[in-house]
């Protein structure tokens, strides 16, 4: 148990590490990392489309009001658009340097997104079980708010079972009912997607909300079971602390199915 533990301390505090000294880089290194860390996304099989960016605290798509800034697909086509295609990848990110990406979860992968400190508890618990656990990113995390934001657990897709009633699209789990059952859990499949890794939220210039990889794209997809029950439990105590403290639930901000 110590090991996982120990392995996963070690990466928060190397995250912690990046988010409060980052290296002085060129523009020509960053857009470098930028497409060979979008290159690896799509090496491991998840389909990618570019997504709107960050101005200042605003959208790039200067909707008014825009409910997700930032995080959003591009094109009203993006999952017929998203692809895995490198040539097609290095087109987007060189003649869109500003742009973050979307992966459309449901076809290879889904991902569970939980709340950030239920995230936490729940590797640690994982980790310490000798579970398989596969790619992890944080998002929403600041230098100035560490402790707020999402975690993304990416996982091996279920698929679309012979009985369909055993299946569900993204929809269900966006809508407010379904809370109760699972505070704070968003499970993306058929019809969903999310930021990947680099991608920049809106806020101070100085200070923007990045989404980044705890553990990379290179781990292998786990089952979504095999996740759940400690991602289910860590948002059910996590909710409970919250309630206790007299704190509003921290759901987030679900992913819209469109723009």
């Amino acid at each position: 148990m110590g090991d996982g533990i120990g392995r996963y301390r070690g990466t928060e505090s190397k995250l912690a590490q990046w988010l409060r000294r980052r290296p002085k880089r060129t523009a020509a290194d960053i857009e470098n990392d930028r497409e060979k860390a979008l290159l690896a996304v799509a090496a491991a099989g998840m389909p990618l489309a570019p997504a709107a960016y960050p101005v200042g605290y605003r959208c790039s798509c200067e909707r008014i009001g825009c409910p997700t800034p930032a995080r959003h697909p591009v094109s009203f086509a993006w999952q017929t658009q998203s692809t895995t295609d490198r040539a097609q990848i290095e087109r987007w990110a060189r003649n869109q340097p500003e742009a973050n990406f979307i992966t459309a979860t449901g076809m290879v992968h889904d991902v569970l997104d939980v709340p950030l400190a239920a995230g936490r508890a729940a590797l640690e618990r994982l980790l310490g079980e000798g579970v398989e656990v596969g790619p992890v990113a944080v998002s929403g995390v600041s230098e100035d708010r560490p402790g707020e934001g999402r975690m993304l657990f990416f996982t091996a897709t279920r698929g679309t079972p012979e009985d369909e009633d055993e299946w569900w699209p993204c929809e269900l789990d966006c809508h407010p009912e379904t809370m109760d059952e699972h505070p704070g859990l968003r499970w993306h499949c058929r019809g969903s997607y999310v930021l990947v890794p680099p991608s920049r939220l809106p806020g101070d210039e100085g200070a923007q909300p990045v989404l980044a990889w705890l553990r990379g794209p290179e781990h292998a997809l786990p089952e979504p079971l095999s996740l759940l029950e400690a991602l289910t439990d860590a948002c059910a105590r996590h909710a409970a602390e919250q309630a206790e403290h007299g704190e509003p639930a921290d759901h987030g901000v679900a992913w819209p199915l469109s723009r």
